[in-house]
């Protein structure tokens, strides 16, 4: 089963990496991040970072279409 884990989650991560420059690619990172980081530290480490980054870009895209709606 962990071998399984770690394969999946291998190429999920490896998939959006080359996927870079499509939409929604970042899911794949994500999801492979979230395989791994059941048995490395570092996964879950790196996965915190890019969801602490996502919610902080999340955050400024509403306010600045908050700010732009009440223009």
């Amino acid at each position: 089963m962990k071998t399984l884990r770690l394969t999946v989650g291998a190429t999920l991560f490896a998939a959006g990496i080359i996927l870079t420059l499509l939409p929604g690619s970042i899911l794949l990172v994500l999801g492979g991040l979230l395989m791994l980081s059941y048995d490395w530290p570092r996964a879950r480490t790196l996965l915190k970072y890019f969801q602490t980054g996502m919610s902080r870009s999340a955050r400024k895209v509403d306010a600045m279409l908050l700010a732009r709606k009440l223009r």
